[in-house]
């Protein structure tokens, strides 16, 4: 059962990524690291001891680490948005739909994206939703990396959640 994430937070409790519990092990093991959350009904053994399996950990000194933001693609842009249209929960045939048309001077950006279907994406055309009767089911956003590793969390591991203080992807 060695095939669980581990969350890896910096010293002030921000994300920073994930690695595997190998590695999770040997930062706490040599002091590098402390575990603040473990997955309870898991046990790291060897023929002598049991370790707690960690399910998040704390680095002992700050890294400083550069801003990776999500890249805006079309894979990142239906994963933020549920993989459904954003206009009628359509989950056939999407495309990404330019909130405000680009003919109107509406711009390829986190914010003015979202995912349609292709029947919803005709309809409204090069107009805006609202000219056409379209509700946007929320407001397009420029997703953090935290954002993502809270949909991990809440199929593997809910552990990670109290340190994920980014908008709920549900």
């Amino acid at each position: 059962m060695m095939n669980k994430k581990v969350l890896v937070l910096n010293q002030d409790y921000s994300p920073i990524g994930v690695c595997h519990v190998q590695k999770a092990f040997i930062l706490v093991f040599l002091d590098k690291a402390d575990i603040i959350e473990q997955f309870e009904s898991l046990k790291l053994r060897t023929i002598e001891k049991s370790f707690p399996y960690p399910a998040v950990i704390k680095l002992s000194n700050y890294k400083n680490i550069p801003y990776k933001g999500v890249m805006l693609n079309r894979f990142n842009l239906f994963k933020r948005d549920g993989f459904s249209c954003q206009y009628c929960s359509s989950r056939k045939d999407l495309t990404l739909d330019h909130v405000i048309p680009k003919s109107k001077g509406g711009k390829t950006t986190w914010e003015n994206l979202v995912t349609a279907c292709r029947r919803c994406n005709a309809r409204k055309g090069h107009q805006t939703p609202e000219q056409v009767g379209l509700k946007l089911a929320q407001q397009p956003y420029k997703p953090t990396y935290a954002d993502f590793l809270k949909e991990y969390a809440l199929q593997n591991a809910i552990e990670w959640l109290p340190y994920l203080k980014a908008r709920t992807l549900v």
